[in-house]
């Protein structure tokens, strides 16, 4: 009998609820994430897309179902701040650089958690950089520079640690059109050089047409579950 390995990343009958029970986010959400997947998903303010997206990222626990990593399931985990640390990476809408440390600095913040040594953080945060296209911004802070430029090294940092997942809430949502396609075209080569496994929760369709699968959302529901056949397992 043909076997197969886990999914990276899979949701299972998640509901969640916020303000004792009356507002229903997630009503028994079913998701599963292949390696190397480019996955959007889509839907109006109030979706429940990045509760979804938080869950799948260990940031939030649902109310009953469960979310699997690699087959194992988060509420089994213990620290989830290791899991957050080690194998997923984080882009924000609003960045979360800090002011007063250098692009360099920002990128290396998650470093501290990791087995990367104190010698080998700086030469990998310029790397990094290099790779997002900001070679020459490694000493600048967040107020000298752009939002697409501060969205680029938010890219750097949440590569920092090699992650499995990279998870993206909004990552053009702060930006004007010329810099949101810079930080797609930039997501999508990551994905595409790396074999990066990506799932971004968006409500821009320009945005959600880099992804090879769309996944839409609407009253905490999935409403069509791909846009294309998924990877034959």
């Amino acid at each position: 009998m043909e076997t197969h390995p886990p999914y990276l990343s899979e949701a299972t009958a998640v509901t969640r609820s916020y303000e004792q029970g009356r507002i229903q986010a997630l009503r028994g959400v079913d998701l599963k994430v292949e390696e190397g997947d480019f996955i959007a998903i889509t839907g109006s303010s109030g979706s429940g897309k990045t509760t979804l997206l938080q869950m799948l990222g260990g940031l939030d626990s649902p109310d009953s179902g469960e979310i699997f990593f690699r087959g194992q399931a988060l509420s089994g985990m213990g620290d989830l701040s290791s899991f957050r640390a080690q194998r997923v990476g984080f882009v924000f809408q609003s960045f979360h650089l800090l002011p007063t440390l250098t692009a360099s600095e920002n990128v290396q913040v998650p470093m501290v958690e990791s087995s990367i040594s104190r010698k080998e953080r700086a030469p990998r945060a310029t790397r990094l950089l290099s790779e997002v296209g900001l070679a020459d911004r490694t000493h600048s802070r967040p107020p000298e520079l752009s939002g697409g430029e501060r969205q680029r090294v938010a890219i750097a940092r949440s590569l920092a640690n090699q992650p499995e997942l990279l998870l993206a809430d909004e990552p053009t949502g702060n930006l004007d059109r010329a810099s949101a396609t810079m930080v797609m075209e930039l997501l999508s080569r990551i994905h595409r050089e790396n074999g990066m496994t990506l799932v971004l929760v968006t409500h821009d369709p320009a945005t959600a047409a880099y992804a090879s699968r769309q996944i839409h959302m609407s009253d905490g529901m999935v409403k069509h579950p791909t846009s294309e056949t998924p990877l034959s397992r």
